[in-house]
Formats: C-alpha cells, sequence, structure tokens
C-alpha cells in the first residue's frame, strides 16, 4: 500500500545527518548537520530524536512541514537494536502525528538502490558492507562488521593502509609518495600514532587519508597502487560471500562515497567482472530508501522495517 503526500525523509549518520522535505519526486526543502553514535547507545532514541528535530528547524521557512503524511528515518545502528528502533519510531509518530518507518542505514541504501527489489547492494564509505535481499526477503550480509572486526577495503581501510605504508617508509621500507601526502597531516611520520590518538573519531580520521591514497595510486605510485589493488579483491570477496545464494548471475549496485572515485569504481568494476559479478547502476540512494519505506508497505523488506504501528490509511 502506498501513501502519498509530503513526507519527511532522514539518513541520520555517525558522521552526518540529512533531512529532506518531499511531495512525490519533488524536492522541497533539505537541510543536514553532524551525525551521532547510533541509535543502539545509551539514550540513543533520544539522541536520535532530538537531532532530527534540531535538524528539521534548519530546512528553509514556509515548507509544509504541518501537513506531513509519512516519515522514513535511515538510522545508524538499527541493527543493534530493533527495540530501540522501535521506540525511535513511535517518538517521530507521536511528535509529528503520522506513520513513522526507521529502518538501518543500509538496508534504506539497498532499497534505495534497487526501489525495492531483491538484489545486493554494495556501500563502501566510511565502512564496507554487502547487502542481499533475496526472493522471500531475507537479509544476506557481508561485512560491515564494524573498524575493529571487520569494514575491510572501506575508507577506513584505506587510509589506514596508507598511514601504515608511510610508517613502514620511515622504518626503512618501500618508498612511497604518501609520506609526502601524510607531511599535510603532521611534520614527521613518528607524530602520526599521537594525531591519531588525539583524533575525537580515529577511524574518520583515517577515512580521510583514503582520498590521498587514491590520489598517489592514480598517480602510478606502486604501494599506494597495492592497497587500492587489495581493497578491490576484498571488496569483490565480501559481495560474493552476500550474493552466494544468487541463482543467477550476482549482480551489484555500487553506493558510497569511495565509490565516488572513477578512478577506483573503474578499477572495482574490473575486479568484479572478473568474478563474474554484473554492475547495476543505482536507482537511488539511501534518502530515496526512507522515502520508500514511507511511502509503502508490504516490501519484501518489511521485516528488517520499524514502524511505530499506526494504521495508515486505505
Amino acid at each position: 500500500m502506498e501513501a502519498t503526500g509530503v513526507v519527511l525523509v532522514a539518513d541520520v549518520g555517525k558522521s552526518r545527518c540529512r533531512v529532506e522535505l518531499r511531495s512525490g519526486t519533488e524536492l522541497l526543502g533539505a537541510a543536514d548537520q553532524h551525525g551521532f553514535p547510533g541509535v543502539h547507545v545509551d539514550n540513543g532514541p533520544a539522541l536520535a530524536f532530538e537531532l532530527l528535530l534540531e535538524t528539521v528547524s534548519l530546512l528553509p521557512p514556509g515548507l509544509p512541514v504541518s501537513t506531513l503524511t509519512g516519515i522514513g528515518a535511515a538510522v545508524a545502528g538499527v541493527e543493534a537494536s530493533a527495540e530501540k528502533s522501535q521506540e525511535l519510531a513511535t517518538m517521530l509518530s507521536q511528535r509529528f502525528s503520522v506513520p513513522a518507518a526507521v529502518l538501518s542505514d543500509a538496508t534504506a541504501a539497498q532499497l534505495g538502490a534497487l526501489q525495492g527489489a531483491p538484489g545486493t547492494t554494495l556501500i563502501v564509505g566510511t565502512g564496507a558492507v554487502a547487502f542481499r535481499f533475496d526472493e522471500a526477503g531475507v537479509l544476506h550480509r557481508a561485512d560491515g562488521w564494524g573498524p575493529y572486526l571487520g569494514d575491510r577495503g572501506s575508507g577506513r581501510w584505506i587510509g589506514q593502509q596508507g598511514l601504515q605504508a608511510v610508517l613502514e617508509a620511515h622504518d626503512g621500507g618501500p618508498a612511497t609518495s604518501l609520506s609526502a601526502a601524510a607531511g599535510a597531516v603532521v611534520e614527521s611520520p613518528e607524530m602520526l600514532p599521537g594525531w591519531l590518538a588525539a583524533n575525537e573519531n580515529p577511524y574518520r580520521a583515517m577515512a580521510r587519508f583514503a582520498p590521498l591514497v587514491l590520489q598517489a595510486a592514480e598517480a602510478g605510485d606502486g604501494v599506494a597502487h597495492d592497497i587500492i589493488g587489495e581493497a578491490c579483491r576484498i571488496l569483490t570477496q565480501t559481495v560474493k560471500l552476500a550474493s552466494g545464494g544468487d541463482a543467477e548471475s550476482p549482480r551489484v549496485a555500487l553506493l558510497g562515497g569511495v565509490v565516488g572515485s572513477g578512478f577506483f569504481a573503474t578499477l572495482l568494476r574490473k575486479s568484479l567482472a572478473s568474478a563474474g559479478i554484473e554492475v547495476v547502476a543505482p536507482l537511488g540512494d539511501g534518502l530515496d530508501g526512507a522515502a520508500l519505506a514511507a511511502t509503502r508497505r508490504g516490501l519484501i523488506q518489511e521485516r528488517y522495517i520499524h514502524r511505530d504501528g499506526t494504521n495508515w490509511p486505505d
């Protein structure tokens, strides 16, 4: 069943919170600011709720927020706590007096990329995860296990490997132009551990070094190129694991900031093609997925969408 009218969609992530007011395919207004730790943490639903309301208040004045018909929110940490996700959906519904849907950012990305159809999506940002929903709506995932135990091949992983290569070169290992690139961060390689420890979010800091690794690899630096090649091999394996149950030839849509690099995307596509995996163009992003959850019920991903329980009008 689909709802029509003005919907509020949100992507409440760890590094950024984005909200949009939409009427069908028309974007009425948008706002964004900082992110939050995740809905699964202590007082997570209240933190997400307050951040979302604060971001909504940044929307341009005069928008028809009072005429909302639904809310869809892609929120970090949803997969770690169904109870808290349900609580957030209820809080949003009570505040705006409309049905609310809360889902993980990865589920929203898959929904947006394939517009509710079954299939696989690889998201490569600060973290890395492959999501596949099969015809029965069952989720199959690979990686996305965070910086301590997973997210291999991600922006954080690439940046960390690059920083490690700088320190290895300093110790007498293979020379790399990444040493000069690190000079934009610290005066000498010996200062890198302290610089990283002093960062409020060291994983994001490492991810910010990833573009420099990509630039060095594209310019011909052998050490950087090896790092990018290994990232592509890892991510190809991640897609293979998530797509293992596909009866037909696997297909995947690529999303995330790292695949925004044409150089990286080309290498990743070649790696995937060598494994017999076809890359398809995404039809949308996480905000589009949140909008779909807000306007349609009965999706094959329904069991992974937390709703407030409000009955939708016929």
